[in-house]
């Protein structure tokens, strides 16, 4: 079975299928956002293909939140730059950890090389942005005119995940028009096929705001302020719990979930209580929180009452959040702001996403 027939046989959808979209759509990158992958490599990208599901290495508390996005009754779509001959043993991990899906979209790199797309390997832009506007369109298709959902965006910053989640959010508002995203991808050097698929796939999304929040996993360590050319619209995280937060404050997640989830920091990562309050304040000062998930929180944990949750951990997690988190934290700025995309396209040209040590955005 040749790879085009296998993407269209293999099935789109995991045990999560029969769930309708209701509210919230989430699209997931793998690599260095949910997996702690290395393939910079050839060596690396072959090494990671043979590895074992069970040698695979989540990053720390990624299970929890799509495990708890899923729960919620999220669309969970996961959009990888992961080559398909990768897709059993991706699914045996995501099973291991008990993660559900809806959609998982792999890369071509067979094709890639095959049909000599050399840039095609690397490159985020010619591959990422087309799969997420027929991603958009297939929703619209499966909406039947119902309410429109609110997307959030993972992906982690050693790609060019901020500038693609960012351009797809203003098409889908209409920020960008179709004009200028020919315009980006010719100054991306784009395939043709690419400009064509995007092109058409555009013309049958509405345009309207969708896209809620971008998070951005440092996986690089990456200073946050790198970022702050995307607005606040896009955030930032150094760790699962600070996106957790995020979700809770946007109402994607309850507090029960976002207890949950410390829980785990707490129990299996290493986290202190005092690690969990620091890593809410540092949301706050850096405008992405405002302030409130203490008194949620608080009043979640007072009836939560779980023998598996480690509780007392907890209650000195949510007390030190009260204390320690700003009185005067403001609502985060809404409205993104105008970017140049052709520019960020001419910088990320040809998969040229990895920063070199001293380059600044």
């Amino acid at each position: 079975m040749n790879e085009a027939n296998e993407r269209e046989q293999a099935p789109r959808s995991g045990p999560l299928s029969a769930v309708p979209i209701h509210e919230i759509v989430t699209r997931w990158d793998l690599d260095k956002t949910y997996l702690r992958s290395r393939f910079d490599t050839l060596r690396e990208l072959v090494a990671a293909a043979l590895e074992p599901p069970e040698r695979k290495r989540s990053v720390p508390g990624a299970s929890a939140v799509l495990r708890e996005l899923s729960t919620r009754g999220a669309w969970v779509h996961i959009l990888s730059g992961s080559p398909r001959q990768m897709r059993r043993k991706l699914i045996a991990k995501l099973a291991l950890d008990g993660v559900r899906w809806n959609e998982l979209t792999l890369k071509p790199n067979l094709s890639n090389l095959l049909f000599l797309r050399f840039q095609a390997l690397r490159d985020q832009l010619g591959y990422k942005l087309p799969e997420l506007l027929k991603a958009r369109a297939r929703d619209e298709r499966r909406l039947d005119s119902g309410p429109t959902p609110r997307e959030v965006l993972v992906g982690d910053d050693s790609e060019s995940d901020a500038f693609v989640y960012s351009l797809y959010a203003d098409l889908c508002a209409g920020v960008v028009t179709s004009r200028e995203l020919e315009r980006v991808l010719r100054a991306g050097r784009a395939y043709e096929a690419t400009v064509v698929a995007c092109r058409q796939a555009l013309a049958q999304v509405p345009r309207v705001p969708v896209v809620d929040r971008i998070l951005i996993h440092l996986d690089n360590q990456t200073p946050p302020s790198r970022f702050r050319l995307y607005g606040s619209r896009l955030v930032p995280f150094y760790n699962y719990l600070q996106a957790a937060f995020v979700l809770l404050e946007r109402g994607v997640l309850s507090s029960a979930a976002v207890l949950r989830i410390a829980g785990e920091f707490l129990d299996q990562h290493g986290f202190s209580p005092d690690a969990i309050a620091r890593s809410y304040v540092d949301l706050v000062r850096r405008g992405h929180a405002t302030g409130a998930a203490p008194s949620e929180l608080a009043r979640a944990l007072g009836v939560l009452g779980s023998s598996a949750l480690p509780i007392e951990g907890l209650r000195q997690a949510v007390r030190q959040l009260e204390l320690d988190t700003p009185r005067l934290a403001s609502e985060p700025e809404e409205r993104p702001p105008a970017l140049d995309y052709a520019a960020l396209a001419s910088r990320y040209r040809g998969g040229r996403n990895r920063r070199r040590p001293g380059q600044r955005f």
